[in-house]
């Protein structure tokens, strides 16, 4: 009895200390945040134990399951995210609310939004992550921190100069050829010249094809079967979305746990596989791929900060990498291209006028990047496809110790949450038309589209901008340029307008679009 005596008072002691403090993260500090954010003026739904505000958040979307919107209605924040605009009703455009116990600050102004994003001290950090999505994109460029971040940075830039970028457009060009090929054939096949193409389904294709061949090169067979793995793990991280999450669950081995351990270990192997290719073969170059360039960076020294360094990744760097090339690569883009036919085909004006621009300044040959630099129109396009259904929805930081933002005092490790979607349609910042379609807003770039230079997020800003943007940009142009070459297209009546963010923002019910071919 004196032993186990011992034993049981040593577990109390180690403990009590312990209960304490989460007693206290549960209870005490919700109040407190909440009385300090209050004397700020601001407001927000009440804290509930454990749950925060998820029980709330959750009821609201599911309350806006249902809707459906117009076609021609681009407001998508009643469906979107629902409870961002009725909290915004409620409290104002910043207010308080709460992930279980984890505060967060909801803002819409861009110049705070800026303060964040643009902070090179590493001030605003991530949150961190669920499991789950260190398993799907690996802890890459967009997850990576600090000093890791910076030489992952480093590594990568090369890759992504226009230069580089350039030289994969035939490719780009030659995957969405073969998809041209054949919607033309089945067109022609049909009584009606034309066809039913259901395109959310059709750029997810496309785009790991797209992305198969430039990140892998030669490899690209096994860069599919990396996509079908990530895309089947991603279904299950939806599952996880907005859920409480209990500390050591995702080491349990329940069926999805097992499921999502497959998977990830298909992924894992696949990519050393490829990886382990290129560097027994070493001696006759990495390759002219992304992955190719980011191993060729990995093998130099470089001169940083006036100092000879040798830059490196180990393998389960690359991996990472090469997760989030897949990821970044065909899951925005995709949805991207998705919006923009959505657009072109409710907007037969538009469709017409980029059409005209192509015809003008491409013919019939194939687009290449001297001739998409001529296609302002559809710079114009793309970039107002961006603002109103931009794939990243919303992007969060974490103030990594108190902080001042704007005249806002923010504790330590309070969230911030900055949502595109509403920064995209503030009527004080985008004029009276903010919730309509109208390219024409970027006739003079960017900083001049709306009142903040940086109101449009949908690559964000600062030093973490997105590398991939002119990969992005350069594929969307190519894709759409070669597709209003060959085809006029209008929305299908079985068409129902109802986005949804499932970690990207896309079409919940999908995109069927009647194609015709042009020169019949």
């Amino acid at each position: 009895m004196g032993y186990l005596g011992l034993v049981l008072g040593t577990l109390v002691v180690i403990l009590i200390p312990k209960l304490w403090r989460l007693l206290v993260q549960l209870t005490w500090r919700p109040y407190v945040t909440t009385k300090r954010f209050r004397e700020q003026g601001i407001r927000g739904p009440a804290y509930k134990f454990l749950s925060g505000s998820l029980k709330e958040m959750n009821n609201i979307r599911e309350a806006s399951e249902g809707v459906v919107l117009d076609i021609h209605c681009h407001d998508i924040s009643s469906r979107v995210f629902s409870h961002y605009t009725k909290w915004v009703s409620e409290y104002g455009r910043t207010f308080l609310y709460w992930f279980g116990p984890q505060p967060s600050i909801c803002i819409t102004d861009p110049e705070m939004v800026k303060q964040v994003l643009s902070n090179k001290f590493g001030f605003y950090g991530k949150e961190k992550q669920n499991p789950i999505i260190f398993a799907l994109i690996g802890k890459g460029l967009v997850l990576a921190e600090g000093s890791d971040w910076a030489r992952h940075r480093r590594l990568l830039n090369p890759a992504f100069t226009m230069d580089k970028l350039k030289m994969m457009t035939k490719t780009m060009a030659e995957c969405t050829q073969l998809m041209i090929e054949r919607w033309q054939s089945q067109a022609f096949d049909d009584e009606a010249q034309q066809k039913e193409v259901e395109l959310s389904k059709e750029f997810q294709e496309l785009t790991a094809d797209i992305i198969s061949h430039t990140a892998f090169g030669s490899s690209y067979k096994e860069g599919k079967e990396v996509f079908l793995a990530q895309k089947e793990l991603m279904r299950h991280a939806v599952a996880t979305l907005l859920k409480v999450q209990i500390p050591g669950f995702q080491y349990l081995p329940t069926s999805r746990n097992k499921q999502m351990w497959k998977l990830a270990k298909q992924m894992r192997n696949t990519l050393m596989k490829i990886i382990q290719a290129r560097l027994k073969f070493r001696e006759s170059g990495f390759g002219n791929d992304l992955l190719g360039l980011m191993m060729e960076a990995c093998n130099c020294t470089s001169d940083y900060g006036g100092q000879q360094e040798h830059q490196s990744m180990n393998m389960d760097e690359m991996i990472d990498e090469c997760k989030t090339f897949f990821f970044a690569g065909h899951e925005g883009t995709s949805h991207s291209l998705t919006w923009s036919m959505f657009l072109l085909s409710t907007n037969q004006e538009w469709q017409e006028r980029l059409r005209d621009e192509i015809n003008r300044e491409c013919g019939e040959d194939i687009p290449n990047s001297n001739s998409l630099g001529k296609l302002k129109l559809m710079n114009m396009f793309i970039l107002e496809t961006l603002r109103l259904y931009s794939p990243a929805v919303m992007v969060q930081r974490k103030a990594d110790k108190d902080m001042i933002l704007g005249s806002l005092k923010v504790p330590k490790d309070t969230l911030l949450s900055m949502p595109f979607f509403l920064i995209h349609r503030d009527k004080e910042m985008w004029g009276a038309d903010a919730n309509e379609f109208n390219p024409l807003r970027f006739a003079n770039g960017i900083a001049k589209a709306a009142k903040h230079p940086n109101a449009l997020l949908s690559f964000s800003i600062g030093p973490r901008a997105c590398i991939g943007k002119n990969f992005a940009m350069l594929e969307a142009k190519i894709v759409l340029a070669m597709i209003l070459q060959k085809f006029s297209f209008s929305i299908s009546p079985g068409y129902i307008h109802a986005p949804t963010a499932i970690l990207t923002l896309q079409p919940k019910y999908g995109l069927p679009v009647i194609l015709r071919p042009l020169n019949v």
